[in-house]
């Protein structure tokens, strides 16, 4: 019987027949129907995600015409961060880093970002980021944006002034919880309007708010309406909004963006909220399960973010990187897995770009 290397959700390198792929495609792709109400892949498409996955050829590649526009997260950390922080520990500034990306690398957009890659740490820096924000745009060519995950459990003790909401529910403390969680977006969503505006006034080209809803459904509406002030008050700018997970975790519960309850929504609905928001491009995530094979992984977040483009109306830029996307949750994703799941995405998803 033929055989086929591929993955495990936690990079480990198997084999697996023919039937054995076919039989996690196809309940990769069933998981990602049952959990967000949505259609399966088809046959045909079962059939390309096969043939993409049992590709003898250790990289794969999209065909020609169907190339995409790249963009990054977390900015110079990327180089100049230790293993532990998916870096490559190689000492460079932060001009250094961007004209490389751009003028070795490729890159088609990056970004500047701070060490912590928050919101709340810029926040007292801001004067130094915004001088070195236009330092940069002086050299650079490709779109330059800021980065930044609004990272809302920085606004809760022992971090921030506010209760956290784990600790309050463990003393059943839930209305307060809830209400601490309601005030910590509030301020969040102001942070991120004094960082944004002001880094835009410096010259950025945008704003990514990497990782959204991170911290549950609060941080959702934080950031959302952090977006909201961003959008009115630079109505020309970029803004990038990317996810967290494929489904926003209802720690509060009830709370709402513009009339609609955040908790348990999927990329297709997520999107629809950013739109409302006012971003341009949406980031779609879905989580890997790292105890399923990558045939399995890649059907269900192909089956997920398929759905997801045909409802936008902005462009759709799916997050592909290590546990998102069907790549291996790994430190250092494996270049096999990962250009095989971008190929998925580009060509049965139809994203707009990785």
């Amino acid at each position: 019987m033929t055989e086929y290397y591929t993955r495990m959700g936690d990079g480990k390198r198997v084999l697996m027949s023919k039937d054995a792929i076919f039989a996690d495609l196809v309940a990769g792709s069933a998981d990602a129907a049952d959990m967000g109400g949505i259609p399966d892949l088809t046959s045909a498409e079962i059939e390309k995600l096969f043939e993409i996955i049992s590709d003898k050829n250790r990289v794969v590649g999209v065909e020609p015409g169907n190339e995409v526009v790249l963009t990054y997260d977390i900015g110079q950390l990327d180089f100049t961060g230790d293993n532990g922080n998916s870096g490559n520990g190689v000492d460079v500034g932060r001009l250094e880093s961007a004209l490389l990306h751009e003028r070795a690398l490729g890159a088609d957009t990056f970004e500047l970002a701070h060490a912590d890659y928050s919101i709340k740490p810029v926040k007292p820096v801001i004067s130094n980021e915004m001088q070195t924000m236009e330092e940069i745009q002086n050299e650079i060519v490709a779109p330059y944006f800021y980065g930044a995950m609004p990272n809302m459990g920085l606004y809760y003790k022992p971090d921030g002034p506010y209760g956290n909401p784990a600790d309050l529910m463990r003393e059943y403390k839930i209305e307060e919880a809830m209400d601490q969680a309601e005030k910590a977006a509030v301020h969040l969503a102001r942070d991120i309007e004094y960082v944004s505006t002001r880094l835009v006034a410096a010259g950025a080209d945008g704003f990514n708010f990497d990782t959204t809803a991170s911290a549950g459904d609060a941080d959702c509406v934080g950031t959302l309406n952090g977006v909201k002030a961003l959008r009115k008050a630079c109505p020309d700018t970029y803004i990038n909004v990317g996810m967290s997970g494929e489904s926003v975790m209802g720690i509060h519960g009830m709370i709402e963006f513009e009339g609609q309850v955040v908790a348990g929504l999927y990329p297709h609905q997520q999107v629809k909220l950013a739109e409302k928001a006012g971003a341009n491009v949406f980031g779609a995530v879905v989580n890997t399960n790292t105890s399923k094979s990558l045939a399995w992984n890649l059907a269900r977040s192909v089956a997920f973010t398929k759905v997801c483009v045909e409802k936008s109306s902005i462009p759709v830029h799916a997050n592909m990187g290590m546990g998102v996307g069907g790549i291996p949750m790994c430190e250092t994703a494996p270049i096999d897995a990962v250009t095989r799941c971008n190929k998925a995405m580009v060509e049965i998803a139809k994203v707009d770009g990785i």
